[in-house]
């Protein structure tokens, strides 16, 4: 196996490439790079985006990669060879990873955004080092959107249909709020960064930033706020806990900007517990360790 392993993080602003080795169970990183992604050209205009990314990288390392690793927004169906579900609309439908192995001249490794996370942080970060011989790991993303991925001994699990671990769209509660998947009550519109500012601005009849309103409920003095963060937490643990009853991961990562709020970590457990099958929780809850590197650090890892 090379010691050099390749990975490319498609996002819908920037792409990222990365070459790096591993020394002691971390990331010694030798090249890292991003460039624009400018997806209103369109497909094809994304595909020479990636093949220039790929061309820099291989001229300031002086290598070239024999495979490559790449997230992406959406995911690949195994079954039909297509991209579907990415907020980067031209990709859909679009026969995504066999085009671009062809333009690429490379066997290709895909997994979405959160599949990379989780990936990252169970091979190299946070968990070997909190949870060593962690085998099943459940790794989350809280942000802009909701998402999710299982690792299962150092291994992505796609599923039949390209959608292993979609967190973000399971539901929690009945509600009215279509997701761009056409469902209603996903997850994502419930306990995203954007759905809970909603949430509040519909109780208290103004926006605030999600920033600030953890700073409000933290002075206990605007009740909506604390409302915001009840729903926060128990939809959180709702949702896990079919995570937890289903896999029982040796550890979850949480990652995102929602990631950071200490109360997932203070109670997060104990709203677990509320719908588990067991008297008692134990599963991990785990800060991420690689920062915004787990991406493309987790993508590459799609090819060992």
């Amino acid at each position: 196996m090379d010691k050099w392993h390749w990975g490319i993080d498609l996002g819908g602003t920037k792409i990222e490439g990365v070459i790096f080795k591993i020394l002691d169970r971390k990331p010694e990183i030798l090249v890292r790079k991003r460039i624009p992604t400018e997806s209103q050209g369109g497909y094809d205009h994304i595909l020479n985006r990636i093949s220039l990314l790929l061309e820099e990288l291989g001229k300031e390392s002086g290598m070239q990669p024999n495979r490559l690793g790449i997230g992406t927004p959406g995911t690949y169906d195994p079954v039909t060879f297509i991209h579907k579900n990415s907020n980067t609309t031209c990709l859909n439908g679009k026969p995504f990873k066999s085009d671009l192995e062809t333009r690429l001249g490379l066997p290709l490794f895909m997994a979405n955004d959160a599949n990379c996370f989780a990936v990252a942080e169970a091979t190299l970060g946070a968990v070997p080092q909190q949870v060593p011989g962690a085998r099943v790991v459940f790794g989350i993303i809280m942000g802009t959107g909701v998402g999710g991925g299982v690792v299962v001994d150092g291994r992505v699990i796609h599923g039949r249909h390209g959608i292993g671990g979609e967190w973000g769209h399971i539901r929690t509660e009945e509600n009215d709020i279509v997701c761009y998947c056409g469902h209603t009550g996903c997850n994502e519109n419930v306990m995203s960064g954007p759905a809970l500012e909603r949430y509040y601005q519909g109780l208290s009849g103004k926006f605030l930033p999600m920033k600030e309103i953890v700073l409000a409920w933290r002075k206990g003095s605007d009740p909506h706020a604390q409302a915001t963060r009840d729903r926060l937490l128990s939809n959180f643990g709702l949702a896990s806990s079919y995570i937890v009853n289903v896999l029982d991961p040796d550890a979850i990562v949480i990652g995102g900007g929602l990631g950071q709020i200490d109360e997932l970590y203070e109670s997060g457990q104990g709203e677990i517990l509320k719908h588990m099958f067991n008297d008692r929780c134990e599963t991990p809850l785990l800060r991420p360790l690689l920062g915004d590197s787990a991406g493309v650090i987790g993508a590459a890892l799609l090819a060992r």
